[in-house]
């Protein structure tokens, strides 16, 4: 196959080196106090302040001494130790596409594949092209997403971002398809949040099909209008990464996020194999559907 978010770095010595270098420079510390003490007042106050400041330092030393980092923080050398690191988020790299924002996993990388009319974007994970992110971007007469009816029924004009079924012979019905069916897509969820004045939907879909291909996908898409546009980013990964140890469901994972701009739907969609989602991907996926944005 990562969000798209100040620590403290101290080189990680043991107990027995830290009490060892403490023990070893207090002595150096003591012999100069009573030296100066015989050459008046105001040598002593000057030694007396210096052997503080010494004192302080080796105080200091013997907390940072004391304190376990990773190997990798140790790395940044005694300045982090006053300045600090700022934390970042290497699981996501942030994405400004013409119009739209997102975050992309790191361990993803860009696909020349083209799946849609109007696809400006597409990434997939590094070990399982099913786990992806598209994004797409075409015209619209909409002046808001919900002129497209409900999440439910958007989702029935754009339904082309689920695949469409190709077997056309006879099948029984069994294993949850209906008669002559081998697929079948199902809405686990769906919900209209305005963010940044924009109006958007979410939907949560799951498609399986009769060969138990990775057990199905989990799509996140996402949709706006702005502009003339409309916007899609659809998520998806493999049922498996996305319930990590469990077997209820079966199908692939796709987030599918649309939104208009400028006479412009866009449509973002990640997918993640049914395998993938439960190692984890789900994490990836949801967190990649939700960072989409319009500029």
């Amino acid at each position: 196959m990562a969000s798209t978010a100040c620590f403290l770095h101290h080189h990680a010595l043991s107990t027995a080196a830290a009490s060892s270098r403490t023990h070893g420079l207090l002595p150096t510390v003591r012999p100069v106090v009573r030296a100066q003490a015989k050459q008046g007042d105001t040598v002593k106050e000057s030694a007396t302040a210096v052997s503080r400041r010494v004192a302080l330092t080796v105080l200091v030393g013997t907390a940072a001494v004391g304190t376990k980092v990773s190997p990798a923080d140790a790395a940044y050398g005694e300045a982090a130790n006053v300045f600090g690191k700022p934390k970042t988020n290497t699981d996501f790299l942030p994405y400004e596409g013409d119009g739209f924002k997102v975050l992309i996993p790191s361990k993803w990388n860009p696909s020349k594949e083209v799946e849609y009319p109007g696809q400006v974007l597409r990434y997939e994970d590094n070990f399982d092209s099913l786990t992806n992110i598209t994004v797409t971007v075409t015209p619209t007469d909409k002046k808001s997403i919900t002129d497209y009816g409900s999440p439910e029924q958007f989702l029935a004009q754009v339904d082309y971002l689920l695949g469409k079924q190709t077997y056309a012979s006879s099948t029984e019905a069994e294993g949850g398809f209906d008669p002559n069916a081998v697929a079948t897509a199902n809405i686990l969820e769906s919900s209209t949040p305005v963010i940044g004045g924009k109006q958007y939907y979410n939907i949560s879909v799951l498609t399986r099909t009769a060969d138990g291909d990775e057990g199905g996908k989990h799509q996140l898409i996402t949709a706006a209008v702005q502009d003339g546009k409309l916007y899609i980013c659809k998520v998806q990964a493999g049922d498996k990464r996305w319930f990590k140890g469990a077997r209820k469901f079966g199908g692939k994972h796709q987030l599918i996020t649309a939104a208009v701009q400028d006479g412009k739907l866009y449509i973002c969609k990640v997918q993640a194999g049914d395998k993938r989602w439960f190692k984890g991907a789900r994490k990836f996926v949801e967190s990649t559907a939700n960072s989409f944005n319009l500029a």
